[in-house]
């Protein structure tokens, strides 16, 4: 008998297999069953005949509750109807185990009967759910294309410490835990260490978790999340803002490729939006974003970063993701380079991600003269000798470089069209949640 997996089940037309998963479905009409069963590649329908099986296996069949395991042989034939285009002819069926009464129905995850807090009480069982199923799907396809995307290029992948023993953007979002006597705090970014591997290799990327402590409850925040980030020796803004244009459309494009049924079908996302994410991407100043909130009616103060509902504002003018650039120096980290025409401002940038979904990447360009960078990490109240090897890299071959970070999750959530960042990591790590 030939083991097979449902998401290759084509290749098996008018043989018999063996195929092993859970019941996702069944209904009958007195002497047949169709039995929709889910392997973790896919759907397929099983007939199951009780004149084929015969009365014992028949009856043992009937007792499948949603969920529970078995294992079914029988003949794979073509039909259009069938969900795949396949569907199988039962010739035999074997319960493994007999679930108890699913508390999820089939619809799950944005079905009325389930609260927010039930799902999240049930995220190891919901994850089994058609929609959260396809999310994590594309997830898994979104870092890979990440991963081509910078390795194609001649990146190099240089992983970064989790611990650290100093703040790479502040010390109010920091989690600190004790190290052997010592104080150390999980990571926020490994942008600090990519600046000494894009030294070593000139292109760099990490890519791992990063951990903020910050106390939101937003659609948009997780206290775990992951981050891509690229750094590039001898880049400028200009440079690095081409680098995620590029980026973006090249992830955007493959998911397309890739998963348009998913996205269509499953998470009934509106494609159109997406498809418009071609170059060239606005580029908009700071100043310019924050006349544009004025105009519109939006209480904003100049000097102060954007909040959500403002980003979701500067959002609504533009078909496609747009940068932002140019922040005021004042609220961006002390590694960035200030502007040569006005020194007040920064070389930072933001990608803001249209229909409102707001920053999916920030960056900037890196200061590199080292009195700068000592006066910087003053000014913000950080201790220079937690740093000092970081200035190091200003001591010997100090060199103009730039990059940025990319939120996998909150990029997920624009690309799936769904509400909420949650729902993009397999187990969310919410400000009031820390399990399953």
């Amino acid at each position: 008998m030939q083991p097979a997996e449902i998401s290759g089940i084509g290749q098996y037309t008018g043989q018999e297999v063996l195929l092993k998963g859970w019941l996702e479905n069944m209904r009958s009409s007195g002497k047949i069953l169709f039995i929709q069963m889910r392997d973790g590649t896919g759907l397929i329908q099983c007939i199951v005949e009780k004149s084929v099986l015969g009365d014992e296996l028949f009856e043992q069949a009937k007792m499948l509750t949603q969920e529970s395991s078995f294992e079914i042989t029988g003949t794979v034939r073509e039909d259009a109807r069938a969900p795949g285009g396949y569907e199988l002819g039962a010739t035999g069926i074997k319960v493994i185990q007999v679930a108890e009464p699913y508390p999820i129905t089939h619809t799950g995850i944005g079905d009325r009967e389930h609260s927010d807090s039930f799902l999240m009480d049930h995220r190891h069982l919901a994850l089994r759910v058609p929609r959260q199923n396809a999310i994590l799907r594309i997830r898994a396809s979104l870092i890979r294309y990440i991963r081509d995307f910078f390795d194609n290029r001649g990146f190099i992948l240089c992983d970064t410490p989790i611990f650290t023993p100093s703040a790479c953007e502040g010390t109010t979002t920091l989690f600190e835990t004790e190290y052997f006597g010592d104080k150390a705090y999980l990571t926020q970014s490994g942008q600090l260490y990519n600046e000494a591997t894009a030294a070593a290799f000139r292109k760099v990327y990490c890519f791992g978790p990063t951990f903020r402590a910050e106390k939101s409850k937003t659609r948009r925040h997780l206290i775990e999340f992951w981050m891509v980030e690229p750094e590039v020796a001898f880049a400028l803004l200009d440079d690095i803002m081409q680098l995620a244009e590029d980026f973006i459309v090249e992830i955007v494009g493959r998911t397309l490729e890739d998963h348009r049924d998913l996205l269509t079908g499953v998470l009934e996302r509106d494609i159109a939006s997406l498809e418009k994410v071609q170059s060239p991407f606005p580029r908009v100043s700071y100043m310019e974003a924050a006349a544009i909130l004025k105009k519109k009616g939006i209480d904003f103060e100049v000097g102060g970063d954007f909040g959500a509902k403002d980003e979701t504002v500067l959002t609504e003018d533009f078909d496609r993701p747009f940068f932002v650039h140019r922040f005021p120096a004042a609220i961006k980290a002390f590694y960035m380079e200030p502007d040569p025409v006005d020194p007040t401002l920064s070389l930072s940038v933001d990608l803001l991600a249209n229909e409102g979904y707001g920053e999916i990447i920030g960056g900037g360009q890196r200061a590199y003269d080292l009195d700068f960078l000592k006066k910087r990490i003053a000014e913000h109240g950080l201790p220079e000798k937690a740093f000092d090897w970081y200035l190091d890299l200003r001591r010997y071959g100090g060199f103009p470089h730039s990059g940025f970070g990319l939120g996998v999750e909150r990029t997920l959530t624009w690309i799936c069209g769904i509400n909420h960042v949650r729902d993009t990591i397999p187990f969310p790590r919410l400000l009031n949640r820390l399990s399953p």
